[in-house]
């Protein structure tokens, strides 16, 4: 029986045929893959290692590192030992990791390397919490991870270990994760065993994979979203390779073959604008055979209400066409379930037209994540929707349009805040998400803003910013986009261009490209990007409408600060940063 994060070893063992890659990452350009028995060894010795070093239950450890098999190791010996773990981002800010490390009073630190180490290392002395950080890949400057890995398996500890994993019971707070957020210090959201496995147990069957199946995993697993789903795939039997990092995902997916994919919408749009940059290309019959392509999965319904016409087309073009999008994919993939933030309606459609539904889902970090996703079952997916809710979560629409949630995968709490909590658990025993949505008739949940992000105009008018940037984002033209407008007549929105397509246009066209900075001065850019503004614009009201907008040379990034660890708008950041730019906007 799987009740706490650790169960899932012994289950995976038990219940699955032996094989050489439950987990897999790269090592100086090479596979290195690990089998259950390593991943449990592994795990146990570190427990051990943890023990020793007079760890207790309750006690906080951190990693801080990009998603290799040996987070796994370590998490799952955090927990075997009743101990909490604190998964901290490696993107974030120092004085973010200054309140996170010593907040949570973590004891321990686990990194990826010495980049990490060199971000941290100032910090450590003013944090006397921290007792020693402890290394995943070689630094000369503090200890490997083998080398507890080597003393848990010396001294060993079978009788204690076991002792600690019997005390630990399914309420028991397995983590501690600090939101990003978008404002403030981060809010610490305790999340216990059977709150993730409860998400686990409830998503298990929209998967369509099993033993035989391989992952390929690049989001950070310290972030809840990834790491449930890594959990769903030791629940499945699913071998998980960890991408080396967001350059290399396409040759590693290439490499790996996979039957499934977790990705956010970013990956997806970057995806699908290369694979159009590669059709613009294209000549003659083949650029016709393209675009028809295209064109029919725009108009694509996953549930069969296409003519028998433009089902004989989608099977012409799935042979010429589509099968190179799957291809490029690895050409085994079965399902891409995407998260995180909105999806662009048109991106489901295509890609399931192509062969590869895409399944969007919905949730946040305090429900552990998933509140609702879209599935393969026969009325299960609505694009634009980010589908029905899961088992034993309800759902109620609050008088302001709020999504309310209660169920069993909903956080204890804000450590250490109790006012937050209450703020965000009515006495009712409704957590209170911050969305705005509604339920349709067929019971898909509909995202439709956010309550604080609403602003209104001095018109009196309320803008929803989030419903508008993701329209605009459709615009291959557009790579991200802010909308702007509280308190004045009408809005006005700060645009990065999607550089890679503005290249290929300006090639096209003939124009010199020299740099971004240049390029987005020129006259017939602005005005082609105007003309994208100008033909989105009449989706909206009046008042709604962008009036006017100006250019960003740069992409917006979690290193540049404009957008959070989980890849959302830092508003507050971004107005600040480009005050003056803004302030131009309305004069």
């Amino acid at each position: 029986m799987v009740s706490r994060i650790f169960d899932l070893l012994p289950y995976y063992q038990s219940k699955f045929k032996p094989k050489a890659d439950a987990l897999a990452g790269k090592v100086n350009g090479e596979w290195v893959k690990y089998s259950i028995v390593q991943y449990r060894e592994a795990a146990d010795a570190i427990s051990c290692a943890l023990i020793g070093l007079g760890i207790k239950p309750g006690d906080k450890v951190a990693t801080i590192a990009v998603s290799m098999p040996e987070w796994n190791f370590v998490d799952m010996a955090i927990l075997q030992t009743g101990a909490i773990h604190v998964p901290i981002y490696p993107t974030i800010s120092e004085s973010d990791y200054r309140y996170i490390l010593e907040h949570s009073g973590v004891r321990l630190v686990f990194i990826s390397g010495c980049d990490m180490y060199r971000k941290i290392r100032n910090l450590l002395p003013d944090l006397p919490n921290v007792e020693a950080v402890y290394t995943f890949r070689d630094c000369e400057e503090i200890k490997h991870l083998n080398e507890l890995i080597n003393y848990g398996k010396a001294n060993g500890c079978a009788a204690e270990l076991e002792k600690r994993k019997a005390g630990v019971k399914p309420s028991d707070v397995a983590t501690l994760i600090y939101t990003s957020g978008t404002t403030g210090n981060p809010k610490g959201v305790m999340l216990t065993h059977n709150n993730l496995l409860s998400n686990v147990l409830a998503v298990q069957h929209i998967f369509p994979v099993d033993e035989t199946s391989r992952a390929v995993s690049y989001l950070p697993l310290c972030h809840v979203y990834e790491r449930m789903n890594i959990y769903t795939y030791h629940y499945l039997g699913v071998s998980v390779y960890y991408a080396e990092n967001m350059g290399t995902i396409a040759d590693n997916i290439r490499e790996v073959s996979p039957e499934i994919l977790t990705t956010v919408p970013r990956l997806l749009e970057k995806v699908y604008d290369k694979i159009m940059a590669k059709g613009a290309k294209l000549k003659g019959f083949k650029r016709k055979l393209f675009d028809r392509a295209v064109a029919l999965g725009m108009e694509y319904d996953p549930y069969n209400g296409n003519s028998l016409w433009f089902r004989l087309q989608l099977t012409i073009m799935n042979r010429l066409v589509f099968s190179k999008w799957r291809e490029a994919l690895g050409g085994r993939m079965r399902v891409i379930v995407s998260g995180g933030a909105a999806l662009q309606p048109r991106l489901v459609r295509v890609f399931a037209a192509a062969g590869i539904p895409v399944l969007e889902g919905y949730g946040l970090t305090e429900t552990s994540p998933v509140i609702a996703v879209n599935t393969l079952e026969p009325g299960g997916m609505m694009p634009g929707t980010v589908g029905k809710l899961i088992r034993d979560v309800q759902v109620n629409i609050s008088a302001e349009g709020e999504i309310l949630v209660k169920g069993p995968n909903v956080m204890v709490g804000y450590y250490q805040a109790p006012e937050l909590t209450a703020a965000a658990i009515d006495s009712d025993g409704w957590f209170h998400t911050g969305d705005k949505g509604v339920l349709e008739p067929t019971g898909h949940l509909r995202i439709t803003g956010r309550i604080k992000e609403i602003f209104k105009s001095s018109m009196g008018k309320y803008i929803s910013p989030a419903l508008i940037e993701n329209k605009f984002k459709e615009s291959p033209f557009i790579d991200g986009i802010i909308v702007l407008g509280e308190n004045q007549k009408f809005a006005a929105a700060l645009i990065v261009p999607d550089f890679e397509h503005l290249r290929t246009w300006c090639r096209q066209q003939g124009i010199k490209y020299t740099s971004d900075t240049e390029v987005i001065q020129l006259a017939e850019v602005r005005k082609r990007i105007k003309q994208e503004v100008d033909q989105l614009n009449k989706q909206f009201g009046d008042y709604e409408q962008i009036k006017k907008f100006d250019l960003i040379d740069h992409e917006w990034s979690v290193q540049t600060g404009e957008l959070t660890a989980n890849l959302k708008l830092k508003r507050s950041f971004i107005t600040e940063k480009y005050a003056s730019k803004i302030e131009e906007l309305f004069v």
